[in-house]
C-alpha cells in the first residue's frame, strides 16, 4: 500500500479469464501508462503527460472504461487520471485506447487517432489521493459504484464524508463532483452526506438529465434496458469562509 495508513478494499479485483490478447496490452500497454507514485511524496501530476494540457479529470472506478475511452478521445487537450482496481475493466479501458475493442489491431500502443492524455491506476484510488497536489482535477467522476445496500456496509459506500474530504482537497476551485448512480437509496444517500458535511452543493436541479456531453458506459445502458431509471448528481465545491 502506498498510503501511511493502510486501506481496507472491499471489492473485486479479477473476474472472468483475461484473453490473450488483453494480456498482452496489460503487460505492455499499461505499464507505459501507469504513473510512478514510488516515491511516496507529493508529485506534479502534469509532469506525467508528454504534452501541456488544457485542465485535468479524474474518473474513479471506470468500469470497461467507455467513458473516460470517449472523452479522452474528444478531449485531448485535457489529461485524465482514470483509477480502477478489477483487472478486466482495466482490460477493457487499454483495448478502447489501442482500437482493439472492436477487432480493428493487434498492436499494443495507441490507436492512430489518439493522443497519449490518458493515465491509468489499476488499484484502489485512495491509496494516491495523498500524493496529488490540491486543486489539480477540474473534473472528478464517480460513476455506477457499488451502492452497498446493507446498512451496516453504508460507510463503504465511496461518497462517504472522509472521501468527500479528499475530492475537495483535489478538485479546482471551480470544479465539480459528478455522480451517476441507478439506486435510490444510495443517491439520497450521499445527498445526505453531502448536506451534513457542507464541502459541496449540487447544481443541476433535473437530476434525470445527463450532464453535457454524457457519455453512457455499459452498464448505464444494462439498467435503462432493465427498467432502472439513472440518477444524476452534480456537485461544485463551496468556497469555505
Amino acid at each position: 500500500m502506498l498510503g501511511e495508513k493502510e486501506l481496507r478494499f472491499f471489492g473485486r479485483r479479477k473476474g472472468k479469464t483475461i484473453k490473450t490478447s488483453k494480456q498482452q496490452l496489460i503487460d505492455e500497454l499499461l505499464p507505459k501508462l501507469r504513473p510512478d507514485f514510488s516515491q511516496k511524496e507529493k508529485v506534479d501530476f502534469k509532469t506525467f503527460f508528454s504534452n501541456p494540457m488544457k485542465e485535468y479529470w479524474l474518473e474513479i472506478g471506470f468500469g470497461g472504461g467507455e467513458h473516460v475511452a470517449e472523452l479522452s478521445l474528444k478531449y485531448q487537450d485535457v489529461g485524465f487520471f482514470a483509477a480502477e482496481p478489477f483487472i478486466n475493466g482495466v482490460a477493457s479501458l487499454l483495448a478502447h485506447l489501442n482500437g482493439s475493442h472492436e477487432g480493428k489491431t493487434t498492436h499494443t500502443n495507441l490507436a492512430p487517432e489518439r493522443s497519449d492524455n490518458v493515465r491509468i491506476w489499476d488499484d484502489d484510488v485512495r491509496e494516491v489521493f495523498p500524493f496529488f497536489e490540491d486543486g489539480i482535477f477540474k473534473k472528478i467522476f464517480l460513476l455506477y459504484p457499488d451502492p452497498w445496500p446493507k446498512a451496516r456496509h453504508a460507510e463503504r459506500r465511496f461518497t462517504n464524508k472522509i472521501n468527500q474530504q479528499h475530492l475537495y482537497r483535489l478538485l479546482d476551485d471551480e470544479g465539480c463532483f459528478y455522480v451517476a448512480t441507478d439506486v435510490q437509496a444510495y443517491a439520497e444517500w450521499t445527498l445526505e452526506q453531502v448536506e451534513e458535511l457542507s464541502l459541496f452543493e449540487q447544481v443541476n436541479e433535473d437530476i434525470s438529465l445527463p450532464p453535457q456531453d454524457w457519455v453512457p458506459t455499459r452498464y448505464e445502458k444494462k439498467g435503462i434496458a432493465a427498467g432502472r431509471k439513472p440518477i444524476y448528481l452534480v456537485f461544485q465545491k463551496k468556497k469555505l469562509k
